[in-house]
């Protein structure tokens, strides 16, 4: 969930180079604006908590555990952030991280009074000044008491609406711009390279018949991901299965064309 603000980027990144080459650009079926219908699509997630005695917790939400004194201070965090958390009542707690100071993600944990689902209000603050909304809710998987728990998804609902962009780019490539994960346009070509992101990421795409395209993403020349990329013969539906290193279940995002 805590990672769910940067690992949405992996989305807004996989579609850097989603149909360059399938066609020319002018005919290209991908080209067009897509609205994500957020009924049609799955972004289960998994957290674990452990107790480390006193007031003190590992938190895992991306494979990396944060230990973290729950006292509602700005603590370190994964890759350059800090993570804040403290109790809001016996079954409520206040979690957020920064970056550069700046408040990137605010979530309100609920447990239920049975113990068994924990229900997360996350708002993820975008540098356009907008907020993106979802709402998550978690079962319990094994033992653990109170916030301390393996926890797995069983729905999300995204709140806010999100739309892609496809459009020409120099003939041959395309440009994505994804709102409001990714404001910044990304230009690509379909040629089989590595196409550098701003983060320091980069994708690569190939064409595995004539509606479906593999893409690839690197962090520091490792894979974190691959995606299928499925477009309808209509041309109206797009689908993106994404297969995350690490993650149990894929991200399922569906597009209709706007």
């Amino acid at each position: 969930m805590l990672m769910r603000g940067l690992k949405l980027l992996v989305l807004a990144s996989m579609c850097t180079g989603m149909a360059a080459g399938v066609a020319a650009a002018a005919q290209n079926p991908f080209i067009g604006e897509w609205k994500l219908n957020p009924l049609k699509s799955r972004m289960p997630d998994e957290m674990k908590i452990e107790s480390k005695g006193g007031n003190t917790y590992s938190f895992n939400f991306d494979g990396t555990p944060e230990i973290i004194v729950a006292d509602g201070t700005d603590q370190p965090g994964v890759q350059g952030t800090t993570l804040a958390v403290k109790a809001d009542g016996p079954d409520s707690w206040i979690v957020e991280r920064k970056i550069g100071g700046k408040l990137l993600i605010r979530a309100t944990w609920k447990l239920s009074k049975d113990g068994s689902t924990l229900t997360d209000f996350f708002r993820e603050f975008v540098p356009d000044g907008s907020t993106m909304s979802m709402d998550y809710v978690y079962q319990r998987n094994g033992g653990g008491s109170g916030i301390v728990a393996d926890w797995r998804s069983i729905k999300e609902t995204m709140n806010s609406p999100s739309t892609l962009q496809v459009k020409a780019y120099q003939g041959d490539g395309l440009t994505f711009i994804m709102t409001p994960l990714l404001l910044v346009p990304k230009n690509v070509k379909f040629d089989g390279k590595d196409y550098p992101s701003p983060d320091g990421s980069t994708s690569s795409i190939r064409q595995v018949d004539e509606h479906t395209l593999e893409m690839t993403d690197k962090a520091g020349g490792k894979v974190v991901d691959t995606q299928e990329i499925v477009i309808s013969p209509d041309g109206k539906t797009l689908m993106i299965t994404v297969h995350a290193a690490g993650q149990r279940e894929p991200n399922v995002y569906a597009f209709e064309r706007g």
